[in-house]
């Protein structure tokens, strides 16, 4: 079955960025693009579902891509029923589901979609998130590289391995960030905290620990290179931090579970697209 690339879009400005990052991944990858647009089920009647939705919401999303992208092979189709199960209907022969971080739907401040973490949830494949003002990144943004977040102790071997595939692509460097506890430094209520030998000893194991953890990883992708990173800091945060430099963020998950904290804290404040990959 050849793969495919399914960007899901509503009538927000946020799902054009969804589009918009979902056929530069298409074309990079020489897959074809399926733009889904997926309308309430008949007598739904909720605040978010209105008005009728009549317009040809995919139809228009298709002839605004092709013609930023005349190469780009795309289709669009318009399913009825409630969004994450009707989008998982379609995603059987999906390379990756893209979504905007929210929809049309929800309330102001929400941080993320309901579709979109139902979609993460339930999806085996990898789901990437992208916010609504990509287009508009600071002066000190350089987005140059992929980042992944491990855990060299427990890694999301599927994370890793479409970190450096999405790398390899991308024609950029491979940021691999792994958060470690910081050293004890004794009785806080005391006042004491580590040395700055102490943490530059812990510093080097988690170093050597990513270091000997990636060794396969280099051999399997000789072409990537490779920034090999450790904070000794809470592993969201140290995302966070991360996220404005980056292309791609990229987290794992549980199969059969759904994002984590560390997940859930990142795309509360995410500033790059975040593949998210059981």
């Amino acid at each position: 079955m050849d793969r495919v690339i399914i960007v899901g879009v509503d009538r927000s400005l946020r799902s054009v960025a969804a589009a918009e990052w979902a056929a530069g991944e298409a074309l990079r990858r020489g897959l074809p693009l399926r733009v889904l647009h997926v309308t309430p089920p008949p007598g739904l009647d909720a605040p978010e579902h209105w008005p009728c939705r009549s317009e040809d919401v995919p139809g228009r999303a298709v002839a605004y891509l092709t013609t930023r992208h005349p190469g780009l092979r795309v289709a669009g189709f318009r399913l009825a029923g409630a969004a994450v199960p009707a989008l998982g209907s379609q995603s059987g022969d999906a390379e990756m589901v893209v979504l905007g971080v929210r929809g049309e739907g929800g309330f102001a401040g929400l941080p993320v979609g309901s579709t979109a973490l139902g979609v993460i949830c339930s999806s085996g494949h990898p789901v990437v998130l992208v916010p609504s003002g990509l287009g508009g990144a600071g002066r000190g943004r350089r987005p140059d590289k992929v980042t992944v977040g491990v855990d060299a102790r427990a890694p999301a071997d599927g994370a890793v391995d479409f970190a450096f595939d999405t790398a390899r692509r991308h024609h950029v460097r491979l940021h691999v960030l792994h958060a470690g506890a910081p050293p004890a430094g004794g009785s806080e209520a005391a006042g004491r905290v580590a040395s700055a030998p102490q943490y530059a000893d812990r510093a080097h194991v988690e170093l050597e620990l990513l270091t000997d953890f990636l060794r396969p990883w280099r051999q399997k992708y000789p072409g990537v290179r490779v920034l090999e990173d450790v904070a000794l800091a809470d592993p969201a945060q140290a995302l966070i931090r991360s996220s404005g430099s980056a292309e791609l963020m990229v987290v794992g998950r549980r199969h059969g579970e759904g994002p984590g904290p560390v997940v859930r804290a990142l795309l509360r404040h995410v500033r790059s697209p975040v593949a998210v990959v059981a």
